[in-house]
């Protein structure tokens, strides 16, 4: 399964949801879909550091924050709030103690002429 990332006008959301549901109904394994109204939005959120961090817990596997940080090279407290930020925008899990990513990748797609 891969997340795809997308800078799309308002309403966007609706089509990636259309297109993911189609999938689903032919047996495809759903892709996960998440919109951004601009460019400066999708890099506010999704920043280089939490970026490295999906990477860093995609070859880690299910660990604890505190693992995820040490094997980052990364303050907890900074890892814990892009862990948090990952979880509420639906790019990582959290189940009790443990945080993992379900994503193989991640492809972000801007159109150029909309990206501003």
């Amino acid at each position: 399964m891969k997340a795809i990332i997308e800078v799309s006008p308002k309403g966007g959301v609706f089509n990636a949801a259309r297109a993911q549901m189609a999938g689903a109904r032919q047996g495809h394994a759903p892709d996960f879909h998440l919109s951004f109204e601009s460019a400066r939005m999708l890099f506010s959120d999704l920043t280089p550091a939490r970026l490295d961090l999906l990477n860093t817990l995609h070859a880690l596997g299910p660990c604890s924050v505190y693992a995820l940080a040490k094997a980052a090279g990364r303050n907890y407290s900074n890892v814990h709030a892009d862990i948090n930020r990952l979880v509420e925008l639906g790019m990582a899990e959290r189940n009790d103690d443990m945080v993992e990513v379900k994503f193989d990748a991640v492809e972000i797609h801007m159109d150029l002429a909309q990206a501003a």
